[in-house]
């Protein structure tokens, strides 16, 4: 089935499960499933690459900071569209990490640092970002992004 940006899409009708091998190699592969629903959802192209670039952030530091580059250990993405927004919730096996006191990559000291901005574009191109520690260990990023409204609608 195709989409088109102005085809409405159940809550329940689009829901895609991923797991992967904590290895750099299948971000892309990630990326591309947002890239896709991102264009069903009807995002525009500006909005869908920042989307992008969130989701494939997470994916790295899953990998990376979560699971250690330990390929024997999985990273699980949920995505679900629904009618009002795109929920994406990516999960490590790792011991997590304190979310609340991270450097900030806009002051003077880190502006030439190359790490520690994933969170940073999560934060900034996803309406809302939440990171949740497992009880049985691993660390589950929450990210969404509401849909855009039809604006070509007019009222008389």
């Amino acid at each position: 089935m195709e989409a088109t940006p102005n085809e409405s899409l159940g809550a329940a009708d689009t829901v895609i499960e991923i797991t992967i091998a904590s290895h750099f190699r299948f971000v892309e592969i990630v990326g591309v499933v947002a890239d896709q629903l991102t264009q069903m959802a009807g995002f525009e192209a500006e909005s869908a690459d920042w989307v992008g670039l969130a989701v494939r952030e997470s994916i790295v530091n899953a990998i990376k900071h979560g699971n250690q580059l330990d390929a024997s250990k999985p990273v699980r993405v949920r995505f679900q569209l629904t009618d009002e927004q795109l929920i994406v919730v990516v999960r490590d096996c790792g011991n997590g990490f304190d979310f609340n006191h991270l450097a900030d990559p806009c002051a003077p000291e880190n502006l030439l640092n190359p790490n520690g901005r994933g969170i940073f574009y999560m934060r900034t191109f996803m309406d809302n970002v939440e990171f949740l520690l497992q009880g049985q260990g691993g660390l589950e990023v929450r990210m969404v992004k509401h849909r855009p409204t039809n604006q070509n609608h007019r009222s008389c």
